[in-house]
């Protein structure tokens, strides 16, 4: 979870993007690379969102329509009221959650703000969705911004993906590495991560931020965590542990939860049903 920024510097860094969202716009870490190959389409800042501490993108589902109600995607640990224990999911909580909307360049174009949480855990994944009072139809007339759109596939091993942080306004351009059955940091568990090939080398503050592959220009994961110093399965060192149990602790990779699950629990309007038949998304105790 060392995605997320401490509270001081989060601080800092918001001021810096409002004062100055300009200046930060496209511009990529060191160690940020370009793909290999050409992407089929172009990726960009629109749709992202930057909060007070993570990243996050307006997103919707294959199936959602623009008078649904827009929804609003980050990680579990970025939840504004704490991150969740183990095993611990919330559902449709009250939320005033203020977002920061970027346009294709990463300026700040205006402010987005939650109307409700309507799903957050830290337990098989790490996910929040706020939902906004706002339609997908108001806000493209307002900002001209389409969403993001989820993908319903698993994500590929080897895919070309560009983790598109709206904190920082930068991008970090890699490819799929591959699968991890459970990735363990502090007392969560989350399975089936991505693991990222080396030029991901995210930061604090790309916490959140949606995983874009550049084949499809679907969102395939959402950002959130990497091993800072080489501790095993401690909080900031995330840990792989295999169908047998072995673990191995990769320093300085970094991971992605898959969101491909959400669209299996969501009825039409965008409305949240974890007894849908193919949703498996862990649910309240």
């Amino acid at each position: 979870m060392s995605r997320a920024l401490p509270k001081p510097l989060a601080a800092a860094a918001v001021a810096v993007l409002l004062g100055g969202a300009s200046a930060l716009a496209g511009a990529a870490p060191a160690g940020a690379a370009t793909p290999a190959h050409a992407p089929a389409v172009t990726v960009n800042f629109a749709g992202t969102v930057a909060l007070d501490d993570c990243s996050g993108s307006v997103v919707r589902l294959p199936n959602s329509q623009s008078g649904d109600p827009a929804l609003v995607l980050t990680n579990g640990h970025c939840l504004e009221s704490g991150m969740p224990d183990p095993g611990q999911v919330i559902v449709n909580q009250p939320s005033s959650r203020s977002f920061t909307l970027l346009d294709a360049s990463g300026n700040g174009i205006g402010t987005l703000t939650a109307s409700k949480v309507v799903y957050s855990t830290m337990t098989n994944t790490d996910v929040t969705l706020y939902q906004l009072p706002n339609s997908y139809a108001d806000i493209q007339q307002q900002y001209g911004i389409s969403p993001l759109t989820i993908s319903p596939d698993h994500p590929v091993a080897g895919s070309s993906i560009e983790v598109v942080s709206g904190y920082w306004q930068a991008t970090y351009s890699c490819s799929i590495d591959g699968f991890v059955y459970e990735l363990h940091e502090g007392d969560w568990v989350w399975k089936d991560s991505v693991r990222y090939t080396p030029t991901c080398n995210t930061i604090g503050g790309t916490s959140g931020s949606p995983v874009i592959d550049t084949s499809t220009g679907l969102l395939v994961a959402v950002n959130n965590t990497g091993n800072e110093n080489g501790e095993t399965c401690t909080v900031d060192n995330p840990c792989e542990v295999d169908q047998n149990g072995n673990v191995t602790v990769h320093q300085g990779t970094n991971y992605a939860e898959e969101t491909y699950l959400l669209d299996a629990c969501f009825d039409p309007g965008n409305q949240l049903d974890l007894n849908l038949p193919n949703c498996t998304l862990p649910q309240p105790q």
